[in-house]
């Protein structure tokens, strides 16, 4: 059986009878018009609240067209499903009904089977496609991945670009391979029973190809800014639609299984029913048959859209990323103490602990890194998988400043105990690419840029290492790689699979289906404990609804470690041959084991 799926649009363009819509808010301008490929020129009709619309068959799909401003000015529709060339060429009438899917009966899958992989498409294969994506799928499915996450892939300037820069929010890439190349990826993943998540921004927009100030000026909040640029006014009606639709467009036309919002701390909105609350609310009540994860990125470890029902079923969003987690290990196994990592230094594997038992682990407490502000809530209520944990994402490798991998940084058996707290914690595991087979490759931050807008992007970057402790030399030394060089985007595609940790980790997220994965609806809040705490060596468990214990044991030290335990249960799984007895751990070791009733 096939279908075919579309989202009506607000902003942008639809196939009507008697042609295409098209519809532009320019609340700056008098006078807009679509400028067909074929030299055709549409007025457009002001309506009410500064929107501009038109119906002609000026337009056929496939065709490229350009709205028009007063002024003369060309610019490409800012919600475009797809370009024609770049963020400055003409926007492209598509179809969204020409795509015929295989899987339209798909469901998804349950939150608790995630276990997830990000990736970028550009950089993942040698093509740098979606379809290059779509042929490394069976590997993963083999591996035990169940959830692809991709980075941000909303056309952005240049050909290169982590994504985060993006400027037409609903046009899939087209040095990807475009709308259809998308869809054929996510149809890909579902015939393997493979959730697709997609990254999202939207806190800002890239500095390369936003034409919003020049007829929507009111968009932007002229009050604040971003790390990144303009602010946006999320309280303005055609402000929010923008955003609202999508986030429906991703999930309906696209099929995706999943979003994850980018820096939400940077999403302010004083509405009465805030954007990401409606947003979240209507993905509930809209789909009601399928599993939709909407996962956030929050600086602010804040608890306010993380709400689940008695069956640990999230009523807002899914989870949070967890980068106390990350901060904490990343400390313990490196012995980095700059930036970020301060607030971790002082007791990395007590941080460690009380991140896997309480969830974030500034609630509230003063962050150092912060200046002394009180960071955090309290999130022990929650139920484990309210966490994604990892110990390798974009940012933490890519904002590196050689881009450099945990693979050059702690050694193999540190690397694999961290690997197996990863895997079989009640937390949702994700695994950065390449990390699977331990990559070596770096993943650096890289960008197309051109001219002025280059020179700043390379300076900006060399300066911020020169301010950066842990990279102060590296950038003295100007060994910062240029973000905007070839070389730069090529040093970062993955070399050759590997097998060598890749049946490590196989083994080891076998092991989390057979024996974490049909418990993690009976976890619930405030379930966890620090069962005991020595030096490099620790004790955590969570209580499970049937009165069982789950209990993980690590030792994070090169010698062997003794903890007072009384009851440990029957271990499941061991790392390398570790043994318990008479409670001495051996050197860098972990045990996790089941105690009490079946």
């Amino acid at each position: 059986m096939t279908a075919r799926f579309a989202h009506s649009l607000p902003w942008g363009t639809e196939l009507i009878d008697g042609g295409a819509r098209f519809k532009l808010w320019a609340p700056a301008q008098n006078k807009v018009s679509v400028l067909s490929e074929n030299g055709a020129r549409i007025p457009m009709t002001k309506t009410t609240d500064g929107w501009f619309e038109v119906t002609t068959d000026a337009v056929s799909p496939g065709d490229g067209y350009h709205f028009v401003l007063a002024d003369g000015a060309r610019v490409p529709d800012p919600a475009s499903r797809a370009q024609m060339s770049d963020v400055h060429g003409m926007s492209q009438l598509v179809d969204p009904l020409s795509y015929e899917w295989q899987t339209p009966d798909w469901k998804g899958r349950p939150w608790e089977e995630a276990v997830i992989y990000e990736l970028h498409a550009g950089t993942f294969s040698p093509e740098g496609s979606f379809d290059g994506v779509t042929r490394d799928l069976d590997r993963l499915v083999d591996m035990g991945v169940t959830a692809i996450e991709i980075m941000p892939v909303a056309q952005f300037g240049g050909d290169r670009g982590w994504g985060y820069d993006g400027v037409l929010l609903y046009a899939p890439h087209t040095a990807y391979g475009g709308p259809v190349g998308l869809k054929h990826l996510v149809d890909a993943a579902h015939e393997r029973d493979l959730m697709i998540v997609l990254d999202v921004v939207y806190n800002h927009f890239g500095p390369d190809g936003n034409y919003l100030h020049l007829y929507a000026p009111d968009f932007f909040d002229p009050k604040r800014r971003t790390p990144w640029g303009a602010a946006i006014a999320f309280e303005r009606k055609p402000v929010r639609e923008f955003f609202f639709h999508n986030m429906l467009y991703w999930l309906e036309e696209f099929r995706f299984d999943g979003l994850r919002f980018d820096a939400i701390d940077h999403i302010r909105d004083a509405s009465d029913e805030p954007l990401l609350i409606k947003m979240a609310r209507e993905v509930r009540a809209r789909f009601p048959d399928r599993h939709i994860h909407l996962t956030i990125e929050d600086e602010d470890n804040s608890t306010r859209l993380l709400k689940y029902d008695h069956d640990n079923r999230p009523r807002l969003f899914t989870a949070a990323w967890n980068d106390d987690w990350h901060h904490a290990m990343h400390a313990l196994l490196t012995g980095e103490n700059a930036g970020y990592y301060q607030d971790y230094a002082d007791a990395p594997t007590k941080r460690i602990a009380e991140t896997m038992v309480l969830g974030f682990g500034y609630q509230g407490e003063p962050s150092p890194y912060h200046g002394g502000r009180k960071r955090g809530e309290s999130s022990a209520h929650l139920p484990p998988i309210a966490f994604v944990d990892f110990l390798q994402n974009h940012d933490q490798v890519g904002n590196r400043a050689r881009g450099d991998r945990l693979t050059h940084l702690a050694p193999a058996p540190a690397v694999e105990v961290a690997l197996t707290l990863l895997m079989l914690s009640p937390h949702i595991p994700l695994l950065f690419m390449g990390e699977e087979y331990g990559e070596k490759n770096p993943f650096y931050f890289f960008t197309d840029f051109t001219g002025d807008l280059a020179e700043a992007v390379r300076k900006g970057r060399n300066n911020e290492f020169r301010n950066n402790q842990a990279f102060a030399e590296a950038g003295a030394e100007d060994l910062i790689p240029d973000p905007n060089a070839l070389s730069t985007f090529t040093a970062s595609k993955l070399a050759p699979k590997t097998t060598e940790r890749a049946q490590f980790v196989k083994r080891l997220i076998a092991a989390r289906f057979e024996h974490i994965v049909p418990r993690l609806t009976r976890i619930g809040g405030d379930a966890g404990t620090v069962e005991a705490l020595e030096g490099n060596a620790f004790a955590v468990s969570w209580k499970l609804a049937d009165g069982a214990k789950l209990m993980l044991i690590a030792n994070f030290a090169d010698t062997q470690a003794t903890l007072p335990l009384k009851e440990v249960g029957v271990p499941f799984f061991t790392y390398p041959d570790a043994s318990l007895a008479q409670d001495n751990l051996p050197p860098w070791s972990v045990v996790v084991s089941i105690s009490g009733q079946e």
